[in-house]
């Protein structure tokens, strides 16, 4: 594993996983430790668990999930506890509709009621009311719907569709509360509104684009980068202004990437790293300064 140094602009090795791992989630925990869960090895799902301590650079075991499940989500609640939900199980074809508490302080999972639908590469957005959106996903098919899980009741309860299928969006919670949602096939990006329950379309993006990022700047703006659509790998960048309902166009990446992942940095900053190009993986990482 590498780490970046923003200080000093560079990369430097840290300590290694205990498992290879891809399509897993790594979720950043109220005490700075990192929790990496899930993923595929070898193409088969795991429900290994491992903690990275920042400040030694180790990993150690944690215990494993109850489910094995990849292209799911984790989310951080406001207890602290993490939430995951859905992803694919043990074969080709399988949809969880399960979902399962850590709890950092004991290491143990504990299940939680399940979804009213089974499905992966869907979003996990933490309201201010402290709920959690579940928004589209696949399950074979491409789907809109959209449930919200109540960590007071541990229960679900379904709410509004959004207007268009989408999968491996990307979902934001802006400052004003609202979730903007993004791509993840069409051209449109809509607005999910906790006060009603509905969505309301919003601007056209200039690009489809899947597994793309999303980052919500410093001044509130959100920075959508990268992605892939239709045999296209993307170095577009666009920027949405909730204020106006607006997208605008910003310059390129300097490489055409998608699956990466991008960090805004405590001096507002983003960092874009890693991810797929149209020939091979990528070890290059960009910086993006909001003006």
């Amino acid at each position: 594993m590498y780490v970046f140094n923003y200080v000093h602009v560079g990369w430097s090795n840290t300590g290694n996983m205990n498992y290879a791992r891809d399509g897993h989630t790594s979720t950043v925990l109220v005490n700075g430790n990192v929790l990496v869960c899930g993923g595929t090895n070898d193409e088969s799902s795991v429900n290994s668990a491992e903690l990275y301590d920042p400040l030694t650079e180790t990993w150690t075991t944690t215990h494993k999930m109850k489910y094995a499940r990849a292209s799911h989500t984790a989310s951080v609640l406001q207890d602290g506890r993490v939430l995951v939900t859905g992803g694919g199980g043990y074969m080709d074809g399988v949809y969880l509709n399960s979902a399962e508490l850590y709890d950092p302080l004991t290491g143990i999972w504990t299940t939680t009621m399940n979804m009213n639908i089974g499905r992966e590469e869907h979003t996990a957005s933490v309201l201010q009311n402290g709920k959690v959106l579940i928004a589209g996903g696949t399950n074979g098919e491409h789907i809109n719907s959209a449930e919200l899980y109540d960590p007071s009741t541990e229960t679900w309860t379904i709410t509004g569709r959004m207007n268009d299928e989408r999968h491996a969006h990307t979902a934001s919670v802006l400052t004003d509360g609202k979730v903007l949602v993004s791509s993840g096939g069409p051209y449109s990006a809509e607005l999910y509104d906790p006060s009603t329950g509905n969505w309301t379309l919003t601007n056209n993006m200039s690009d489809a684009r899947y597994i793309h990022t999303a980052s919500l700047l410093k001044n509130g703006k959100v920075l959508i980068t990268g992605g892939y659509i239709a045999g296209v790998y993307l170095n577009s960048v666009e920027l949405y202004d909730p204020s106006t309902g607006k997208w605008t166009s910003m310059n390129n990446m300097n490489s055409k990437r998608w699956v990466h992942t991008a960090s805004v940095l405590m001096n507002g900053k983003v960092l874009v790293a890693g991810g797929v190009d149209n020939i091979s993986s990528l070890n290059s990482a960009e910086l993006y300064e909001p003006f």
